[in-house]
């Protein structure tokens, strides 16, 4: 199998499945934080800037 033949195959997958994969991928990505077993730790994430927050005293 010569280089360019394995290029060619390789520019085929990524053309094709790769960018499926991708697509895919960035979905679940995007997806992940709204889940809604997430909801608590958003809040926390959220309000953790407020922790130590004496409120100016």
């Amino acid at each position: 199998m010569s280089d360019h033949s394995t290029y060619e195959a390789l520019r085929h997958f990524a053309d094709s499945w790769g960018l499926l994969i991708m697509v895919i991928l960035f979905a679940g990505l995007i997806a992940w934080p709204f889940r809604p077993s997430a909801r608590q730790h958003n809040r926390e994430a959220a309000e953790l800037i407020f922790k130590d927050d004496d409120d100016g005293e």
